[in-house]
């Protein structure tokens, strides 16, 4: 028997699971209510996202893998990044790898179980000679592992380098939003909120997977996280990596501590709700704020990074291997379709396009 307390949780939990399960976003106030959950529900929160994780991707765990291309040295001012313009951080700096150094990185990363190597490079977005560096390395890499998805993340767009990426054999574009349009301003004043919109839009446009997702810790409001969630769902990407701020030392963001675990857990578990057929991808941050419920999150998310961040070290891959397995979760195989059938023919939609010889495999 439950209290009447518990009631208009429970109430709120089943909804947002039938809703979910009918790939229904919640609503800006169920959102909130689920935000404000005590820490005695916790449990209650993460039993019915579960619901819908299983659902739509069961028991699997997609692996990804970054690969940082060029390091430091940013124009940009994000106040969270050590790459930023004026950082102190002790970040690595250097320009651009080698196209086979990339391609060795990922054979490891298939090795390891990885389904998707993520080519990351610093700046405000790249020049056309950039694109040419990174399509060649998406050369390198598929000469030798076919199979392997690749995603991109270069910052700002310029008209025609999303068409270049996808053309040289890039699934996807990474650009995330990181925080609502209204505490953006208070995070970066190089470029605009708008400016980040319209690279997610461009990079669906010309065909690739669109990647988007948030930074969380950066003393967001629950009004700013719901708000971030909802103009995301609008975006409509089909991976949604959920980063939580490392603050680095050097950073006008070094020192701030505002996550715990369970808020952790709570942002998950709307964000599972609020994309309920979309692979949301564990980031950055998660061994240091999630620390022993890891386990948990992965109840929720369906996908995660293996080894190491952009600019940080993350837990050794044999470790995430190991708690994968005491979760009672599998690693996805590389012959397995990541996300349900009507999201993937939408992948595969965008990725043709009308008119286009692109396979529908693809």
């Amino acid at each position: 028997m439950t209290t009447s307390a518990a009631a208009p949780t429970t109430t709120l939990l089943t909804d947002l699971t039938e809703q979910a399960l009918l790939r229904q976003r919640p609503t800006r106030e169920q959102a909130l209510a689920l935000l404000g959950t005590e820490d005695d529900e916790l449990l209650d929160v993460v039993a019915a996202a579960s619901q819908v994780r299983r659902r739509f991707f069961g028991r699997r765990v997609k692996l990804n893998l970054i690969v940082n291309m060029k390091s430091g040295l940013c124009p940009e001012d994000c106040t969270y990044c050590p790459q930023r313009l004026g950082s102190a951080a002790d970040v690595l700096k250097y320009s651009w790898i080698t196209p086979d150094a990339v391609a060795e990185t990922a054979d490891r990363a298939v090795c390891g179980g990885a389904k998707r190597v993520c080519l990351v490079a610093s700046g405000r977005g790249p020049s056309d000679c950039d694109i040419t560096r990174v399509t060649d390395t998406i050369g390198a890499i598929k000469q030798r592992q076919p199979d392997v998805e690749v995603c991109v993340c270069l910052g700002l767009l310029k008209p025609d380098q999303a068409e270049r990426l996808r053309d040289a054999g890039a699934l996807a574009y990474n650009h995330n939003l990181n925080t609502s349009e209204e505490q953006y301003g208070e995070i970066c004043s190089t470029h605009s909120y708008a400016d980040r919109v319209d690279t997610v839009q461009r990079a669906a446009a010309a065909g690739l997977s669109p990647c988007s997702g948030a930074i969380f810790g950066m003393g967001e409001t629950d009004e700013d996280v719901v708000g971030l969630a909802l103009r995301l769902r609008e975006l409509d990407p089909d991976s949604v990596p959920i980063n939580f701020l490392i603050p680095f030392k050097g950073t006008p963001l070094g020192g701030v501590w505002q996550l715990t675990p369970q808020r952790c857990l709570r942002i998950l578990a709307l964000f599972r709700f609020t994309f309920p057929d979309v692979e949301v991808r564990l980031a950055g941050g998660r061994e240091i704020h999630l620390r022993s419920l890891q386990p948990l999150a992965l109840h929720l998310a369906n996908s995660m990074f293996l080894g190491d961040y952009l600019t940080s070290e993350g837990q050794a891959g044999a470790d995430d291997l190991q708690m994968i397995a005491d979760a009672g979760l599998v690693v996805e195989g590389a012959d397995e379709q990541t996300l349900p059938n009507a999201r993937h023919d939408l992948v595969v939609l965008r990725r043709r396009g009308p008119g286009t010889s692109v396979p529908a495999n693809a």
